[in-house]
């Protein structure tokens, strides 16, 4: 049912109740009801009438925006997986193109480590494109499943602390935040060598915070090498969030990365 649809019902079927039964009454009925009479019975009329009516048309208006929020968020998923797509495509194309040169050059080592790039972007692949989006799949739900996986395939064990309600976050943010989780536990995964990981995502005063950690070996800020590995990324989708991301090292040993939005 269009909006038009309900605007002409609005203005047309309380009309024709409320209308007709004045008309019937001055007709039909008025030598057998009195003024006062017909006057109650228009109002009581008027109160059930408005009041069916309102239930029904908000009732109508409510499920047609879930439907249409609904199918928005699906296609957001659906763009964002594409984005992964293009980004998982051209991440395997590189390191192939990386383990030939390396196995024309006899650095085996080199090339073995490339394969395992590629080994960890498929599977990482698997992950983020294999199921259909689901209708209830709430942020918290996604970041569940999600991390379930990825401790099962990493051996890594995973803790989760989770205390925003459903509705907090837009489509857009909730598209960031878990993309900035999966950037920072492929890095956990790849360069931390950690045994334990942690992720909380908690409502503030004003605003929220995410915050990811783990026991592994920390960051050497002072290599070029270990300032670049997807904190780019991890930036990028801070500062479309209107965040700020904190990346340090925690005592005695693991790496901490807040973003946090007031």
């Amino acid at each position: 049912m269009s909006y038009r649809l309900l605007q002409f019902l609005c203005v047309l079927l309380p009309t024709l109740l409320i209308g007709g039964f004045e008309y019937i009454r001055h007709d039909f009925l008025l030598h057998s009801l009195s003024m006062e009479t017909g006057n109650l019975y228009i109002t009581i009329l008027t109160f059930v009438l408005s009041l069916l009516f309102s239930i029904w048309m908000f009732r109508t208006i409510k499920a047609m925006n879930d439907k249409l929020a609904n199918e928005q968020s699906k296609r957001a998923v659906y763009e964002e997986r594409e984005r992964l797509a293009r980004e998982l495509h051209d991440g395997i194309a590189q390191s192939i193109f990386f383990m030939n040169i390396k196995l024309k050059k006899g650095d085996t080592e080199a090339a073995s480590r490339a394969l395992s790039t590629i080994d960890n972007h498929v599977r990482q692949a698997i992950f983020n494109l294999r199921s259909e989006p689901e209708i209830d799949d709430s942020l918290n739900s996604r970041i569940n499943k999600w991390l379930a996986e990825w401790s099962s395939l990493t051996g890594v064990e995973v803790e989760e602390a989770i205390q925003i309600p459903q509705g907090f976050f837009t489509t857009k943010e909730e598209i960031q935040i878990f993309a900035i989780i999966q950037e920072a536990f492929a890095n956990i995964r790849k360069h931390a060598d950690a045994s334990k990981a942690k992720v909380i995502i908690e409502e503030m005063k004003d605003g929220w915070q995410l915050k990811i950690s783990d026991d592994g070996r920390g960051i050497n800020f002072s290599k070029k090498s270990n300032k670049q590995y997807g904190l780019s990324m991890m930036e990028e989708r801070t500062k479309q969030l209107g965040g700020v991301l904190e990346i340090r090292n925690r005592h005695p040993y693991g790496t901490e990365i807040i973003v946090k939005k007031e």
